[in-house]
């Protein structure tokens, strides 16, 4: 059965919940649309948190991102956006959230959005 995409973040308990420790995970994959042009942009996206009693789930964070490809989204507000849904699900400690957009019109555009301190 094929993924779909879908808005629903899934988590996990910690297993290590008094630890502190970085879960990072990248796409070089990720895809939305102009909200001006319609066009593609494509980006790579770093997300890197330390979480507290949650761990987000791999497979729903993937449908997440692809449920961004036929959205029209400007690159701060749904990097934000991918932020404010990401700490809403698993409350972490700490998030950092970096999106590498594709250069367009000569210019290079990475937005980094970030949630508490890193320890």
């Amino acid at each position: 059965m094929p993924l779909e995409a879908s808005k629903d973040l899934q988590t996990f308990p910690n297993p290590h919940p008094n630890n502190t420790y970085t879960i990072t995970f990248a796409t070089d994959e990720f895809t939305t649309l102009c909200p001006l042009t319609g066009q593609p942009d494509f980006a790579q996206i770093k997300v890197e948190y330390c979480p507290a009693a949650l761990c987000l789930e791999s497979k729903s964070i993937k449908q997440y991102f692809w449920s961004f490809r036929d959205e029209g989204t400007f690159h701060e507000d749904v990097t934000n956006t991918m932020l404010n849904a990401m700490v809403a699900a698993c409350e972490p400690k700490w998030m950092r959230i970096t999106g590498h957009y594709n250069i367009r019109g000569g210019i290079d555009f990475v937005i980094v959005a970030t949630h508490g301190t890193p320890a």
